[in-house]
């Protein structure tokens, strides 16, 4: 059966995005041009392959096992011309899921940058905290902690080494006093962080000789924003805990203080990660590129290429 290549191309991209609007997007093209590419498709193969509805697109049966079929060609399609065309301009829509406690290594100068320098690459980040499959969601690379980055991704430190820190007000403090100890925590008022509201609050990490542990505190305040929880500790909330650069200003200025400094080291921070391919698309080796002339901290190691 011959099947027009641009109608599968559309039905890949309508999968891969969830939604026709977004898989519009992706194809520069309207969502009205999706929704009869897709119709065809189906007339053609006497099948429906997607359950539209308002918002987004739910493959059936038969348009998940036409998706599992495309998704081996297509991407190898997807990497040879990729690999044809490095050596011209790089084009194309870069998406990035980011951690919401990275997105400051990327927002600002960098992302502005790397925009200037490459006007072919439209650039789409998703600060996400989600426990998210690149692959499968569409994204080129992402940026979290090494620590979760999945092991058969590539996966690029950059940013250097950070360091997390306990503060809370001068005022908290002096009515309630100070943890000798990160194991007193749990007796003391605690800001936490969680990645999603169904996740369990983040448990607080520690180096004391060497040896790492955790506290479990209960929060009283829990929340996914890092501002929200330094706001919570300025106005005398509580302990809270971060990484350093979220709270050094203030404690500078002395409007917190940072407590258990000893039990505190730097370790590895962020890394780009991204899956092993054959051939790189030619984008994210541009980002990869800018990143590491412009930060000095970000290398491709071999065999990434």
């Amino acid at each position: 059966m011959r099947v027009d290549p641009n109608l599968l191309i559309v039905f890949l991209a309508v999968a891969e995005r969830g939604s026709l609007s977004a898989a519009a997007s992706q194809l520069d093209v309207t969502r009205s041009a999706v929704s009869q590419s897709l119709r065809r498709l189906e007339d053609r193969l006497g099948t429906a392959l997607v359950v539209r509805t308002t918002r987004s697109a739910r493959l059936t049966e038969a348009g998940e096992r036409l998706r599992e079929r495309l998704a081996g060609p297509f991407g190898e399609i997807s990497d040879a011309l990729d690999g044809l065309v490095d050596a011209t301009e790089p084009t194309g829509l870069l998406r990035l899921a980011v951690a919401s406690i990275a997105e400051r290594i990327l927002s600002g100068p960098l992302i502005a940058g790397f925009a200037r320098s490459y006007s072919g690459i439209k650039i789409d980040v998703t600060v996400t905290d989600a426990d998210i499959d690149i692959v499968e969601s569409g994204f080129d690379a992402g940026v979290r902690l090494g620590e979760v980055v999945e092991q058969d991704m590539i996966a690029v430190p950059i940013g250097g080494e950070i360091r997390m820190m306990a503060v809370a007000s001068p005022r908290y403090l002096g009515e309630h006093g100070c943890p000798e100890h990160p194991r007193d925590l749990p007796r003391f008022r605690c800001i936490g962080w969680r990645a999603t509201p169904d996740t369990a609050p983040y448990r607080w990490e520690f180096d004391e000789g060497g040896q790492a542990f955790t506290v479990q505190v209960d929060p009283q305040i829990t929340t996914n924003d890092p501002r929200f929880m330094l706001r919570s500790a300025l106005a005398d909330a509580g302990i809270t805990f971060a990484f350093e650069e979220t709270f050094k200003a203030h404690v500078d200025r002395g409007e917190l203080v940072s407590i258990l400094d000893a039990y505190m080291q730097p370790f590895p921070g962020f890394f780009i990660y991204f899956p092993a391919k054959r051939h790189m698309p030619s984008k994210l080796r541009a980002f990869l590129d800018y990143l590491r002339a412009e930060a000095g901290t970000v290398g491709l190691p071999s065999g990434a290429d």
